[in-house]
Order: C-alpha cells, then sequence, then structure tokens
C-alpha cells in the first residue's frame, strides 16, 4: 500500500493517481483482481553490500518469489502491468528496462491490449533504500488462486462443514451455491481472455461487415 500510494504523498517525474490505476488496470470490470509485488526484498544488513541498480529491480519486480500472491504469471499472461519506481533513477532507464522485459517476455503478455505497461516515478526513495519498485499486476494467472479456494470451498460445502453457523445467522444454502458459481464463472472468464487473440477479434470484425454489408 505504500508503495502504491508513493505518487499521492510525494512529488515525482512521471505521477500517478489510483483512479488512473483503475482506468489503466482494469479493461473488464470483473477482473480486478491484482497481484503485487516489491522489490529488493532482502535483508537489511545486506542492502550495504549490494548495490541496486534499475535492471536488478525489475528482473526482481517480475520474479514470482517477490509476488505477494501464490499464483505464478507463467501459468498465465498479463493484461495490464503498472510499476512505480522510487528513489533517484532515469525515466529513460526504466522505460528501456520495462520494454525489455516485455519483448523477451512477449508471450505472457496479451497482444491485443497495446502499451498495456504503466510506469511511475517518485524522486523521494523508501527510508533505508536508495531505490525500490512496486510492482501490480492484472494477470489471468491469479485464477489458480481462485481455483484453490473453490476446491476447498466445495470440499467443505459437500459435506455442509460450518454451514450451520451461517444459516442459523440467517443466510440461505443457495447463496453459498450462487457464490461457487460466480467463481467459477470468473475463473472461465479470465481463461476467455488468456486464450483470447487478436486473430480472433479481426475474423469477427470481418464477420460483423459482411452482415452489414449484406443489410
Amino acid at each position: 500500500m505504500s508503495g502504491v500510494t508513493t505518487c499521492l504523498r510525494f512529488p515525482g517525474q512521471l505521477n500517478s493517481d489510483l483512479r488512473k490505476l483503475a482506468v489503466n488496470m482494469v479493461p473488464f470490470p470483473r477482473l480486478h483482481f491484482f497481484m503485487v509485488g516489491f522489490a529488493p526484498l532482502t535483508s537489511r544488513g545486506a542492502y550495504s553490500f549490494r548495490a541496486i541498480t534499475v535492471p536488478e529491480l525489475t528482473q526482481q519486480m517480475y520474479d514470482p518469489k517477490n509476488m505477494m500472491a501464490a499464483s505464478d504469471f507463467r501459468n498465465g499472461r498479463y493484461l495490464t502491468c503498472s510499476a512505480i519506481f522510487r528513489g533517484k533513477v532515469s525515466m529513460k532507464e526504466v522505460e528501456d528496462q520495462m520494454r525489455n522485459v516485455q519483448n523477451k517476455n512477449h508471450t505472457y503478455f496479451v497482444e491485443w491490449i497495446p502499451n498495456n505497461i504503466q510506469t511511475a516515478l517518485c524522486s523521494i526513495p523508501p527510508r533505508g533504500l536508495p531505490m525500490a519498485s512496486t510492482f501490480i499486476g492484472n494477470s489471468t494467472s491469479i485464477q489458480e488462486l481462485f481455483k484453490r479456494v473453490g476446491d476447498q470451498f466445495t470440499a467443505m460445502f459437500r459435506r455442509k462443514a460450518f454451514l450451520h453457523w451461517y444459516t442459523g445467522e440467517g443466510m440461505d444454502e443457495m447463496e453459498f451455491t450462487e457464490a461457487e458459481s460466480n467463481m467459477n464463472d470468473l475463473v472461465s472468464e479470465y481463461q476467455q481472455y488468456q486464450d483470447a487473440s487478436i486473430s480472433e477479434g479481426e475474423e469477427e470484425y470481418v464477420e460483423e461487415e459482411i452482415l452489414e454489408g449484406e443489410e
């Protein structure tokens, strides 16, 4: 939260606010669950022995080990990303590194959303660090987490475990069934956009043009 709200609290070269973040990061209303990462993740005692650079920060940011969500981005594709750098960093170097990462890992980014990486810079570093970066990613791999939760819920719900605590307070059993269905729909929607491609969209557009011409 500290990294995400940095641009609201401190001046920077390329500022971003929460509204702009929401507009750029959420291509579809239901797909608004983010994966957050932070770099560098090392002990305070090790900072004095390591020179932190922008390429190193960028590499660590995309590392699954630095993510706060238990899902691996390599099992999905990024719809949108945002990187917030803090400290004395060059805007050109940041842009170059982010572009390099996207070019090297283009299979992990959807091609039908152009310019889907947003960057923000704040000149004031976090306390005790020369520079740091916060990563926010809207990845379809988050569906792994929902699948795990859904499987655990299904196993317990089939046995009606702990259900009486909720029905005793006025909830209906059907509400749980609807919630399970909603979760499955969300997973299916993430998978749909993960598998989508530009060619599919072009085919649909051509079909629409043909239909309009016939009319």
